[in-house]
């Protein structure tokens, strides 16, 4: 009997693990911080950026790149993309002279939908002789030219720090900082190792092999994953805001929904919708207005596939989908 007993128990748990707890099946995971993040200020070390490179480089958005690229890659935060933010700077005239600001920085996180917004600025970006200074916090550079070229073997620092900064309140809720130093030395910046082959119309590409093989690259590459891991520590600090999407169905083709409503408004892959037929509209006997649509639940959709503007939606329950029906995000 016994027996008998413990192996109805295990049956039992063993359900629970396939079929999961009662009432929670169409839970969707916890959103995480939806950050953007600006290009870097680089005001302070932007002579000595002209001497290494022969011409101004917009080392601070080469830098934002790359921060980009490692939280993507940890996957801790949703980032915005850079298409996105690039029209949305270009609709508010955005100075460069802006990047560090955080009550600006914190008036187009509220346009982008977004928790925080990141705003950096480069602190140093030069050599290793601090007993050389020429002024200023990126003082850190002696005996380079047009091309970096030196008179005697360096390695190369870069320091930068960032404020991640709420949309809300352009309060800021952390702090980071990344310094990175070569492991090399070199009589040249731009040398030390790769095929460098300069840059064209103004422009270096961080992310590639031969800007990372160059002391300079180096040691931008290491501050940069210093500053990542420290800002994927201090993720809990920013507080994902609960998305409530409402919208219509555009198009309804068969198993497939497509909604009105996209990643502008905080919609993502997973996203669940319910769906809503609207039946009697109720106005205001004074106005005309309309102050209330009695609505009948239909279904539930997920966003399979979102760009700005839309979603493409796989139906998880329900039928007789039609254009014009409202979607209202389940709780996220």
């Amino acid at each position: 009997m016994k027996a008998n007993k413990l192996l109805i128990t295990v049956a039992a748990a063993l359900a629970l693990l396939v079929v999961g707890t009662p009432g929670k099946t169409n839970a969707q995971a916890p959103h995480k911080p939806r950050i953007a993040i600006l290009d870097f200020d680089y005001g302070t070390v932007q002579s000595y950026v002209g001497q290494i490179f022969g011409t101004n480089i917009d080392i601070g958005k080469g830098i934002s790149e790359l921060l980009v690229t490692d939280l993507v890659n940890d996957g801790t935060y949703s980032l915005v993309e850079r298409k996105q933010l690039d029209k949305i700077l270009s609709e508010q005239n955005f100075s460069n002279s802006d990047r560090a600001d955080a009550s600006t920085a914190a008036k187009l996180g509220k346009i982008l939908n977004v928790d925080a917004i990141l705003v950096g600025t480069i602190t140093e970006f030069g050599n290793e002789k601090k007993g050389f200074n020429t002024g200023g916090l990126g003082g850190n550079f002696h005996g380079f030219g047009a091309g970096g070229v030196g008179h005697s073997n360096t390695k190369a620092n870069v320091r930068i720090n960032c404020r991640l900064v709420d949309v809300q309140t352009a309060e800021i809720l952390a702090v980071g900082e990344g310094f990175g130093q070569s492991s090399r030395s070199s009589t040249s910046l731009t040398g030390g190792g790769g095929n460098w082959s300069g840059f064209g119309a103004g422009h270096v590409d961080f992310g590639s092999s031969d800007f990372q093989n160059t002391i300079i690259g180096e040691a931008t590459k290491i501050a940069t994953q210093n500053m990542a891991a420290d800002l994927i520590s201090k993720a809990g600090k920013v507080t994902p805001r609960a998305v409530h999407v409402e919208g219509l169905v555009a198009a309804a083709d068969g198993g497939q929904i497509i909604i009105n409503v996209g990643s502008h408004a905080g919609v993502k892959p997973g996203d669940q919708f319910q769906v809503l037929h609207v039946g009697k509209e109720i106005k205001d006997p004074n106005t005309g207005a309309v102050i209330r649509r009695m609505t009948t639940p239909i279904g539930i959709i997920t966003a399979t596939d979102v760009d700005d503007n839309s979603a493409v939606c796989n139906v998880v329950s329900g039928s007789g989908f039609q254009t014009g029906d409202m979607v209202k995000s389940l709780s996220q």
